[in-house]
């Protein structure tokens, strides 16, 4: 339907004594592996006789309000302009009478995961002066580095993590879970939900403990990570046993106190006792 509506209206354009050019990129996406190497093909059509004078590849970043950045530009009158930071990685592969300005780019990285645009200026033309392609670079997910968010005790909540720092196009996660017997078990969804990279365990009991795998997954391969989970009883905490080491402490200081005042009495006792005898004796000897 694009197809003959394009069709109708370069026909409008000849008619009505308007040039035209068209330029064109056949695939809306192509995809290369990373360190290889890829071209990116572009035509264009005229109406008229006339050259263009200017030819230009650009890039632009995915994200919102990036700037779109020359990579490489041919003048009619100059020479072939490259910008700095795609020196010695990128090539024209350029014929003008036939209508084609591929771009050939070589050992292809990461930050080569952007919007490339094919722009063909020729005097007094109009139409579709430019188009646009998407290159994936390809690279299979690291290994993701898993962890436990929470307290691994009988009816606590807690969430196993899992995310790979590389990986294009960007991994999507699963998660398998093996008993302590590393038999195979389904995990139940009234107890249990995963969302991406997380998942969660809720009411969390010892028959939760065991092993779960993660898979972290792209078109270009995949990798996991292993966690063992063992649940068990609540423990006390700090506070709780600084609280009871507090009240021993204060119940022996007491017990000790208790223990110098008796002490103190019976030696007060004995010695008043002592005393009321020595004077009964002396009473006793002088009557004699």
């Amino acid at each position: 339907m694009e197809g003959k509506i394009f069709t109708l209206t370069l026909i409008c354009v000849v008619l009505t004594g308007i040039a035209a050019v068209t330029v064109d990129i056949p695939q809306a996406s192509y995809e290369v592996a990373r360190g290889k190497n890829i071209t990116l093909p572009c035509t264009y059509k005229t109406t008229t006789a006339k050259k263009p004078i200017l030819m230009e590849w650009s890039a632009q970043a995915e994200q919102v309000d990036a700037e779109e950045i020359p990579i490489i530009t041919y003048y009619s009158l100059e020479p072939i302009d490259t910008s700095p930071q795609y020196e010695g990685r990128i090539k024209l592969d350029m014929d003008i009478p036939s209508g084609v300005f591929n771009l050939n780019l070589f050992s292809v990285t990461l930050d080569d995961n952007k919007i490339f645009k094919c722009r063909v200026q020729v005097p007094g033309e109009q139409g579709k002066a430019s188009d646009t392609t998407h290159l994936v670079v390809l690279v299979a997910p690291s290994k993701p580095d898993c962890g436990i968010q929470g307290r691994a005790e009988y009816g606590q909540n807690i969430n196993l993590t899992c995310a790979s720092r590389e990986g294009s196009p960007p991994p999507t996660y699963s998660w398998d879970a093996f008993d302590v017997q590393n038999k195979s078990r389904t995990l139940d969804p009234k107890t249990s939900s995963i969302n991406g990279g997380f998942l969660s365990l809720y009411n969390i009991s010892n028959d939760t403990s065991g092993f779960f795998i993660c898979k972290s997954t792209n078109k270009a391969g995949f990798d996991t990570c292993n966690l063992k989970l063992a649940v068990m009883p609540p423990s006390m905490n700090i506070g709780s046993t600084a609280e009871i080491i507090a009240g021993v402490a204060a119940a022996l200081s007491l017990f000790g106190i208790l223990v110098y005042c008796c002490c103190c009495r019976r030696k007060k006792d004995a010695e008043q006792e002592y005393a009321m005898g020595v004077r009964e004796e002396l009473v006793y000897v002088r009557s004699q």
